[in-house]
């Protein structure tokens, strides 16, 4: 066999592994982005029909905790890339110490949304006043719930490690819960940009 047939066969059997964590989770993080994007479209089609209206509302936000938000998702997510990377190599005190991490910044970001939510609402920013708002809370108020998911489900897989659940062999439960915080990481990200940057 010759080098090239060699690298070509290795190719081969690198794309038939399975994804990370179970399948279950990723037919879940599917949907919920083909409802992500369906909503994202809407946005975008709005905002061509009502550009006064968006640019207006979009420059009253408070970007510098937005782009604080998106540092805290970025970092988490980071955390739970180390967390899954530590379980692989066996070292579940490692790996706990990361999703824990990833927690605080996730509870952090819950924080600061609750803030921002409040002094929405203490500026006139409500589902009803106008269709930006509409969208601005629909979208940032289902991806903070995604959120709230998320720290159940980080929660529950740290739980798990610490009781000894997953070892450097059998670990699909932590690659199933960073699949999902990961899914929530990029969403926000395209949130972000969308919500807070394009104008």
């Amino acid at each position: 066999m010759t080098t090239l047939e060699s690298n070509l066969h290795e190719d081969l059997i690198t794309a038939r592994e399975p994804l990370p964590g179970d399948l279950a989770i990723w037919i879940f993080i599917f949907a919920e982005l083909l409802v992500f994007g369906i909503l994202f479209i809407a946005y975008a089609v709005a905002r061509t029909q009502h550009v006064d209206l968006f640019t207006h509302e979009q420059a009253s936000l408070p970007r510098l905790w937005g782009l604080l938000d998106t540092v805290i998702l970025i970092t988490s997510s980071y955390a739970v890339a180390l967390a899954t990377h530590a379980i692989h190599q066996g070292r579940k005190l490692c790996c706990t110490t990361w999703l824990v991490i990833a927690e605080i910044l996730g509870t952090t970001f819950v924080v600061l949304k609750i803030m921002e939510f409040n002094h929405d609402a203490q500026t006139g920013i409500s589902l009803s006043r106008n269709l930006f708002d509409m969208f601005y809370l629909s979208l940032t108020g289902f991806h903070f719930l995604h959120v709230l998911m998320g720290l159940i489900i980080l929660s529950t897989v740290t739980i798990k490690t610490l009781q000894g659940a997953y070892t450097s062999e059998h670990y699909a439960g932590i690659e199933t819960g960073a699949a999902f915080w990961h899914m929530v990481d990029l969403v926000w990200i395209i949130l972000f940009v969308l919500i807070y940057v394009l104008h």
